[in-house]
């Protein structure tokens, strides 16, 4: 049977770089189920429709055709055979993909996907409700966190210095506006499994992170020669 790793969090948190470096190590498939979302959104958006419209994005749907192609491991982003793995990671694109994941009928749209993926490969996968909703019998669930100021901060440098980088005040401002969103909408919230654990990452660099999910990988799945 396949090895499933659910790890959540909030925006932010590191959860797809930390994810990627992890799966790297153990050869597994990581999946970002994060970027289904945003390329849902994507494709709404180039056709001029946004998310709050929702009954557009939902009539539009069947229209759409995501996917997640692995080659060497890597995750690549297609709609509708275009690549757009460089094209999602916007912060507008941003901003809708969490818009959109508040919809019941997308999320339905994109469910079937995801377990698909996981049935298949031993599996790291990351988003906001994978240990709680996704795959709630995943081998091992981790909440991936940390203090909102730190993620803005990792944020700003990874984008300082690009074109058109937003200054820290409004990374800031966006985290807490999708943390509140997620925290809160109708469907599948983001919050901790019961059964998941807590790695609060603030005072941490990313291969102490890498080092700390890898040890709880290894210990909850027996699986000590891995890695």
């Amino acid at each position: 049977m396949p090895i499933n790793v659910a790890i959540d969090g909030p925006a932010g948190a590191g959860k797809s770089t930390v994810s990627k470096a992890v799966a790297a190590k153990l050869g597994f498939i990581y999946a970002d189920t994060g970027a289904l979302y945003r390329a849902v959104a994507y494709a709404v958006n180039s056709k001029g429709i946004k998310a709050c419209d929702k009954e557009k994005v939902i009539n539009e749907l069947e229209s759409i055709t995501p996917e997640l192609r692995f080659t060497g491991g890597l995750q690549h982003v297609f709609v509708n055979g275009e690549d757009v793995s460089d094209k999602i990671r916007t912060s507008e694109i941003s901003m809708e993909a969490s818009a959109v994941s508040a919809i019941p009928e997308v999320r339905e749209f994109l469910f079937g996907l995801q377990k698909k993926i996981a049935r298949e490969n031993n599996i790291i996968m990351d988003g906001r409700d994978i240990g709680t909703v996704v795959l709630p019998g995943a081998d091992v669930k981790i909440f991936l966190t940390a203090a909102a100021e730190e993620r803005a901060e990792r944020r700003y440098k990874e984008l300082s210095g690009k074109p058109g980088c937003p200054s820290f005040e409004d990374i800031l401002s966006d985290i807490k506006t999708r943390d509140y969103n997620d925290m809160n909408r109708s469907i599948a919230p983001l919050r901790q499994a019961e059964d998941a654990v807590l790695a609060d990452t603030t005072e941490m660099d990313f291969q102490t992170v890498v080092s700390m999910v890898l040890s709880i990988i290894k210990e909850k799945t027996g699986a000590e020669s891995i890695g």
